[in-house]
């Protein structure tokens, strides 16, 4: 006896999702409430925002702060690392803080070859300009 596949029709089609409903319901009864759901759902992996995390800190070209502090006694010398502290690099600017007026007036002067210094040792273009605050 030859079975013939007779065509999905759409009262077939009905029945398939008519059954589908009967089963969830039955399953629903049986676990005693509804599904939990999908703990994971619009759950990202943290790499996928690293970049863009990195780039709005300023740090998008490996430049890090605690770099930047380990090198400054050498850049800058005994006496200006004593009355100064990097205290932030962003986008490219560095921000030093610095004791006295004095002592800033004088960096002032000296930033064409500050910055130089600080380009030689970190490499490249890395840091682009400096400021200063009293503080």
């Amino acid at each position: 006896m030859a079975t013939s596949k007779r065509p999905a029709t759409a009262a077939s089609a009905g029945r398939g999702k008519q059954a589908a409903a009967i089963r969830e319901e039955i399953l629903r009864e049986w676990r005693g409430g509804d599904e939990a759901p999908d703990l994971n759902a619009g759950i990202h992996a943290a790499g996928q925002f690293i970049t863009a995390i990195l780039r709005s800190a300023g740090l998008q070209d490996g430049i890090q702060e605690e770099e930047l502090r380990a090198a400054w006694k050498e850049l800058a010398g005994d006496f200006i690392a004593r009355h100064t502290e990097p205290q932030s690099v962003k986008g490219g600017h560095l921000v030093l803080r610095v004791t006295q007026p004095a002592m800033r007036f004088h960096l002032e002067q000296m930033k064409p070859m500050l910055l130089t210094r600080i380009r030689e040792q970190l490499g490249g273009d890395r840091i682009q300009s400096v400021k200063f605050t009293l503080g």
